[in-house]
């Protein structure tokens, strides 16, 4: 059976070290957009790409050039929301591809990037965590 992975990392920091250049000023920036909204968030290397939660999953970044597969299967960042399909998509950019749950951004050029969009999806996405971590 062939991996889905051809890399495995054993940190974020050896993640990021591994990127292009475009691509690791989008995925530093995430990171600090994430951490400047939601700072008691847990981040973790999964999938090898770094995954975060409070009470339960709440978002990731996964670059292009980590792929999921044999081949490179987009250009930029994403940024996912594990419970996307429950966030309010007042701005209409929330991709979902063939998934149920899970809704991404994807930006391709950091000065493209719909940041207020980010932001706001991020604190929603922190709130919906807190509910369901309450059962409601």
């Amino acid at each position: 059976m062939p991996k889905m992975q051809p890399i495995k990392f054993r940190s974020v920091e050896e993640m990021l070290d591994f990127l292009p250049e475009d691509e690791l000023l989008i995925t530093e920036r995430l990171r600090s957009l994430i951490l400047e909204c939601i700072p008691n968030i847990q981040e973790r290397l999964s999938y090898n790409v770094p995954f975060y939660r409070l009470h339960r999953g709440v978002c990731f970044i996964w670059p292009g050039a980590i792929a999921w597969g044999s081949k490179r299967s987009y250009e930029g960042v994403r940024i996912g929301f594990m419970q996307g399909h429950l966030l309010t998509d007042e701005y209409g950019i929330l991709l979902r591809g063939d998934r149920k749950q899970v809704c991404y951004i994807e930006v391709k050029d950091w000065k493209d990037a719909p940041i207020d969009a980010i932001r706001q999806y991020l604190f929603e996405a922190a709130v919906i965590d807190a509910r369901k971590a309450r059962g409601v």
